[in-house]
């Protein structure tokens, strides 16, 4: 299929032709006829299926095809809310991109920068916002924000927005849109709590699901590493010693933890920095951008933090840090096997985070592979082979070569 057989208008076809868009994903397949025809959607798919575009081209074919404004005067007649900043931010430069041949202004708001400048945004007029919950609840308390005339309500990642205490937040927003209007809910996961919030806002949706975490973690190549907590630090850095790590995304349970993992790899020369919640805005978008122009080799992140941001060819993923949430292992290995491509996932284990391991192995109705020689095995606890799967490395090389990699990680970078 093509984006002209999804009956999209000529300056959107355009736009995407301008991003080197070939052909759509199989959400975008999907959403796209059913939110141009106005009907409310419930969208279960993970970050790197193509969701961003599966929403925002038909919002910007039904915004741009209308006649006239209200009094004259630009609204916001398309709402937008996002867990974190830095979705936000890349949802509002996708839609700048895509809506660049219309004459739609879209504009964003999120803390952690100065609120002047989004009060003179709010003033001029935008069609289309994009919002983090906090920030727009604060702007609306002020007075600067009219919701009145948004016809087109999209919740992105809402599981993860319910996860970082945003419901209440959620509910004062949608309490002040109008009751008739289109609602686009997509989430990562189906917890109970969510199911009740689709079906409190949706109206006879169409339900579209994606790549079932189940089943996304089967293009990526895996693997785990027992080692001692204290150990951790050794190991990965005798890991990158391996040159085919040209990057890596390296997930962290806390913020104090992404810090302290940071000082480490600076004091054994290797590029490194963090982002996380307690860093500004500024600090969190040059660390993103350091790491995409290759200026950083490694992004050390929290799953807060990390959620939404969109990096191409990313080589590796590395759980220094399991989470307690298998699902979010999904969510997390998923950032190196972008749009059906292969990727890497490496795993470090402790021995209080094999409980974590075996949820994810239900989870995934997979045994991660074990990567058994290396120079820093678990001491604490020896597994039983019964509980893991296992998996022999190339033996160690000598002194300063890349340890226990399992044979080559090259010839999985791709454009």
């Amino acid at each position: 299929m093509t984006f002209e057989q999804l009956q999209l208008i000529p300056p959107i076809i355009k736009a995407i032709a301008k991003e080197n868009y070939t052909q759509p994903t199989p959400i975008q397949e999907q959403a796209i006829p059913p939110v141009l025809a106005g009907r409310d959607l419930f969208g279960c798919a993970q970050t790197g299926t193509g969701k961003t575009a599966a929403f925002l081209l038909p919002i910007i074919q039904l915004l741009s095809t209308q006649q006239g404004r209200p009094n004259g005067k630009r609204v916001i007649r398309s709402l937008i809310l996002t867990p974190t900043r830095e979705l936000a931010i890349q949802i509002a430069d996708n839609a700048k991109a895509y809506g660049c041949f219309t004459n739609l202004r879209c504009g964003v708001i999120v803390g952690g920068v100065s609120q002047r400048a989004q009060e003179q945004l709010l003033e001029q007029g935008t069609d289309i916002l994009i919002a983090t919950p906090g920030r727009l609840i604060d702007l609306m308390n002020q007075g600067f924000v009219d919701l009145r005339h948004v016809q087109i309500l999209v919740l992105d990642e809402a599981d993860r927005m319910l996860d970082m205490g945003f419901i209440h937040d959620m509910k004062r927003i949608i309490a002040k849109l109008p009751v008739k209007r289109q609602t686009l809910f997509f989430s990562a996961t189906m917890p109970p709590e969510i199911m009740s919030l689709v079906n409190s806002l949706l109206k006879n949706p169409v339900k579209i699901e994606v790549t079932p975490a189940s089943t996304t973690v089967e293009r990526i190549k895996q693997m785990l590493y027992y080692v001692d907590k204290p150990n951790k630090l050794l190991l990965l850095i005798d890991l990158l010693q391996d040159k085919s790590i040209a990057n890596a995304l390296v997930f962290t349970r806390t913020k104090h933890g992404a810090d302290r993992l940071v000082r480490g790899l600076t004091k054994a020369k290797i590029t490194a920095q963090a982002i996380h919640g307690d860093k500004s805005q500024n600090a969190r978008q040059a660390a993103l951008n350091n790491f995409k122009v290759g200026a950083t080799r490694l992004l050390v992140a929290t799953d807060i933090a990390a959620r939404g941001i969109d990096i191409e060819e990313l080589s590796h993923v590395i759980n220094y840090n399991l989470p307690n949430i298998p699902e979010t292992y999904v969510h997390r290995i998923g950032r190196t096997g972008r749009a059906g491509l292969s990727g890497i996932a490496i795993s470090f284990c402790e021995d209080e985070e094999i409980p974590y391991l075996k949820d994810i192995e239900k989870l995934t109705k997979q045994r991660i592979p074990v990567i058994a020689d290396h120079p820093y095995p678990m001491t604490i606890t020896q597994p039983t082979p019964a509980a893991v799967g296992t998996a022999k490395a190339n033996p160690a090389p000598s002194k300063g070569g890349a340890r226990g990699h399992n044979g080559k990680a090259g010839g999985h970078r791709r454009r």
